[in-house]
Parts: C-alpha cells; structure tokens; sequence
C-alpha cells in the first residue's frame, strides 16, 4: 500500500514523503554540516519526531524499490489534481528520480511539484531535465540561503528571515498571511512564477535566524 500524507498548509493536497536529512545528501556542504536552510528544517521538529508521523516515511525507503510501485503511485493519483513530492527527504537515489518520472510522465492530469537539492549532484540533472520539460511538472531547486539569496536561474525557492526581506522580482508565498495555509494558491505548481521566497517559520529556524543573520 502507498503510504500517502496530508500536511495541514497544503489545502487537503497529498505528498509522497521520505524521512528529513536521512534521505538529503544535498543538505550538507563540503565539510558535513548542514546548509543554513536545512539547520532549522521543520520536518525535524514538531509532529515529524512522533513515530506515527516518522513510520510511513521510512516505510516509504523501501517501498519505492518494488517493482510494481510506480503503478502502484499512478492508481493512487488516479483523482488527484495537485501532488506535491517530498514535504520532507529529497530524491536521494537517481533510480527513485528515474521512476518519479515515470509516474509523472504516466499522471498528465495532475499538476506534480517537486522541490530538491539534488541538483547540486550531476548523475542526477538528466532526469531533473527531463521532469522540467513535462508541462505537469514544476521543479524547484531550493536555496541554500535563509538570507534571500539565489542565483537567478537556477534556484526556484528561496527562504527568507521575514516577509518583509523578500527580493525584488520574486513571489512570497502568502500562506503565512493566512494562518499558514495555502487558501487556494497554487504558486508553488505554477511554472510562469519562477521563484517564490518563504519566510522563515518555526522555533527551531528562529534560532538558526538570529544566530547565522544577526552574525
């Protein structure tokens, strides 16, 4: 059985999930610590540590390896509209980006968005390319930053210390205006809003904010 969840921002939308930092390689930099944006990541606090939320994530390591999974995923999708990947973990092995692929090559009637790090490794960028050229698929490449910055181009995502930091040119994301729930927007799926700045929630980002901005 799939193991499907429900975040209470996304609106009812369904994700596919892993669990945080086990399943992201992209989170460390060079020397093993974590980048900035993954130091105070939300999927490492609050309801993620309960061993009910935790469980089916780990399940899911193992459950994407069978080999009737990506049909599997398409029956699951069959009435769904909007998908979102990973709310937490990240496409941590090319042969699981290779079948999200598939499924979302074999889902056209949903809208898929999928962010991710794993950009930063080349064996992984020519299945990144080929979900990018889907016209169901948004994929956006996060930021490293917690400061705003990004690199025009490349990144689709971006966090920022409040909403009053966002960049010029760049969409922020309205949910924390609406008691920290979509309400109806899909920015996120939509491929004409190239970057989109989320500003920094939670007690565990607070303290990474005041510590690495006020630095």
């Amino acid at each position: 059985m799939i193991r499907i969840s429900k975040t209470s921002k996304l609106d009812g939308i369904r994700s596919w999930s892993l669990q945080a930092l086990d399943t992201c390689p992209g989170s460390k930099n060079a020397d093993g610590t974590l980048v900035d944006a993954c130091s105070g990541c939300y999927a490492t606090t609050g309801n993620y540590v309960f061993n009910n939320v935790k469980a089916p994530r780990l399940e899911n390591r193992e459950d994407w390896q069978r080999l009737e999974w990506v049909d599997d995923m398409v029956r699951t999708l069959k009435n769904d509209r909007f998908f979102r990947w990973l709310d937490s973990g990240d496409l941590y092995h090319v042969a699981l980006a290779q079948k999200v692929l598939e499924v979302m090559q074999r889902t056209p009637w949903v809208q898929h968005w999928l962010p991710t790090r794993m950009h930063k490794f080349p064996k992984f960028r020519a299945v990144l390319r080929e979900m990018m050229a889907l016209d169901n698929v948004m994929v956006r490449f996060s930021s490293d930053s917690i400061r705003g910055q990004f690199t025009k181009g490349l990144h689709g995502s971006v966090i920022v210390p409040t909403a009053d930091d966002v960049p010029a040119g760049v969409s922020m994301c309205g949910a924390y205006s609406r008691g920290g729930v979509c309400g109806g927007c899909r920015a996120c799926w939509n491929r004409s809003v190239p970057v989109i700045a989320y500003p920094a929630h939670g007690k565990k980002m607070a303290k990474v904010i005041s510590i690495k901005v006020a630095a």
